[in-house]
């Protein structure tokens, strides 16, 4: 317990100081938010507010982890894969504000990046980790092994699923950070009840994240943009699979979950009704912006909305 809140506290103080001098840093290279003219009116104040964000708490989780690796070498896996899918959103970013290339990525191009990140995680579970199919089921807490070839659509399901959910979720002033700053706290607590050494990693990204939501609350001085969202997604997916939980993110990640089945739902109606719209605006937290509620109640009452819902999960497991 001494070295989880000496490792948190560390991430955190590490971040409180790199991230204060990151925001001046993307101010002099003009690495400003684009602000879609399609999405909330209120938004497009947003424009030129410091991106890539991500990159601060990126940083703090990498640097204290390294002093972790010695003792826990498992933590490695979650750390490559969390910089993989970050070095995506980098990219993304990059081509989007830099190159000045509306949409950064095109959405496939996005997904073929992400797929490969995913290949290079299946591939190191199915060579390097003794029964890599083996899954705990939620509520009964079976153990079930799969076949490999049922196992790996799940795997990439659950990995692409989450990965792209987290994204979705980063959309308001503090929503992101704060909905998975409960998750990774949710997941350190359930490596602790499996013994799965995947605590410290979880803790180490609380409390970066902590640091983050200083400067990232309403009104936000500094967004994550797709560097940071992807990473986390990225850090989730990962963690959840590696503790052989990949169906219980659909309980503690329901948020998540709801983020990206809202914007499918929306799709998929509108081109079945030719232009009419299930929702106001998709995901779903604009959906509640565009009805009146402010950035910061969304922010809290999604934040309740995981806290319980990883509650349950934890009593599921």
């Amino acid at each position: 317990m001494k070295e989880l809140i000496l490792a948190g506290a560390a991430a955190f103080f590490l971040g409180l100081i790199l991230t204060p001098i990151l925001i001046p840093l993307l101010q002099k290279l003009k690495f400003g938010q684009v602000i879609r003219e399609d999405g909330p009116q209120g938004h497009l104040k947003k424009a030129g507010t410091p991106t890539m964000g991500g990159l601060a708490f990126i940083v703090a989780i990498v640097i204290v982890s390294l002093f972790l690796l010695p003792s826990h070498p498992q933590i490695l896996p979650i750390l490559l894969v969390m910089l993989g899918c970050g070095a995506v959103g980098f990219t993304d970013d990059f081509l989007e504000i830099v190159k000045k290339k509306n949409e950064g990525l095109t959405p496939l191009q996005k997904l073929f990046c992400q797929i490969a990140v995913g290949v290079l995680f299946f591939a190191y579970r199915m060579f390097f980790v003794s029964e890599p199919t083996r899954i705990l089921l939620p509520i009964s807490g079976q153990e079930v092994t799969l076949p490999w070839w049922l196992y790996l659509p799940l795997f990439f399901l659950m990995f692409l699923g989450t990965d792209n959910g987290v994204n979705l979720n980063d959309g308001l002033d503090g929503l992101c950070a704060s909905v998975t700053g409960v998750e990774v706290l949710f997941l350190a607590l359930l490596s602790m009840k499996y013994g799965a050494g995947l605590e410290s990693i979880c803790v180490v990204a609380a409390g970066a994240l902590l640091a983050y939501l200083l400067f990232n609350t309403y009104p936000a001085k500094l967004f994550m943009g797709d560097t940071g969202s992807l990473a986390l997604g990225g850090f989730i997916a990962a963690a959840f699979i590696t503790m052989r939980q990949p169906l219980m993110v659909l309980i503690a990640g329901f948020i998540y979950f709801a983020e990206s089945v809202s914007v499918i739902i929306q799709r998929y109606y509108f081109k079945a009704t030719h232009g009419k719209r299930f929702f106001r605006m998709t995901p779903i937290h604009h959906h509640f912006e565009l009805g009146g509620w402010s950035e910061p109640r969304i922010v809290i009452v999604f934040t309740v909305i995981t806290f319980w819902c990883c509650v349950l999960a934890y009593y599921l497991a």
